[in-house]
């Protein structure tokens, strides 16, 4: 069994704030049934040494503002934010298994396609991109290895109306039986949503989502680099289109 955790970097906009919000990214990170524990306690173990009682999210690596609100790592300097967030990514990039999984959506020129209309729809066809991948990931596998796979997805928690609204979608995937839509043989049926908080696979989706946000919002592609790797790629190493996806493609 591989299970894909999902969290974002940015938010979907609406079509009228869509030239103040570019970029909205999707990062998934694909880890083994039998990997998740020895990451889980990897990440506790990192924890424990720098005394951080609470969740890992990319955006508390930022410097702290006077008055902001207390978070797991405000106690730490400048320093040990670094050696923590290097950590997490020499973690991910250990396991050779490990493969990660973004789609990078350009909301500008998304809203020009006909069927792009709201926010829901920018992050609907995201998740969309992601989970073909995923798909076509298990099988590849599948072929090397001479045995099924199967593979379930597990996003973060954003809200009751939201993920009600994105169970449904993602059983009409499931289910869809387009021309348009992927043949989803390798994915147990159902998706999991959990709180990030309590779910290790999330919050190491989180921080890959957070590089590949940077990277392409601010042109920051050190953080990006320590994982390079361990992006899904071709059988010639071609990362673009397989384990980055562009949305839309041109």
């Amino acid at each position: 069994m591989h299970i894909l955790f999902v969290d974002e970097s940015g938010t979907p906009p609406e079509a009228d704030k869509a030239e103040k919000q570019p970029f909205f990214v999707l990062g998934g990170i694909v880890i083994p049934e039998d990997i998740w524990g020895k990451m889980a306690a990897d990440l506790a173990r990192l924890k424990a040494y720098y005394s951080i009682d609470g969740e890992i999210k990319w955006r508390n690596f930022a410097p702290d503002k006077d008055g902001a609100k207390k978070h797991p790592l405000a106690h730490l300097k400048p320093e040990h934010k670094e050696a923590v967030r290097n950590k997490i990514y020499e973690i991910v990039s250990t396991y050779k298994s490990v493969r990660l999984i973004c789609v990078v959506t350009d909301t500008v020129n998304a809203y020009k396609l006909n069927y792009i209309n709201t926010a829901d729809d920018i992050y609907w066809y995201s998740y969309k991109q992601l989970t073909e991948r995923f798909q076509y990931y298990l099988q590849d596998l599948e072929r090397v290895v001479g045995q099924k796979l199967n593979g379930i997805v597990v996003c973060d928690h954003r809200g009751p109306k939201d993920d009600a609204r994105l169970r449904e979608l993602h059983q009409k995937l499931m289910q869809g039986s387009k021309q348009t839509i992927s043949t989803y043989g390798n994915m147990v049926e159902g998706l999991f949503i959990a709180p990030s908080h309590l779910s290790v696979g999330i919050q190491f989706a989180d921080m890959i989502a957070g590089a590949v946000f940077r990277n392409y919002k601010s042109g920051d592609s050190k953080f990006i680099k320590l994982i390079e790797n361990s992006f899904r790629a071709s059988p010639k190493g071609q990362v673009e289109g397989f384990g980055i996806v562009r949305f839309p493609k041109k």
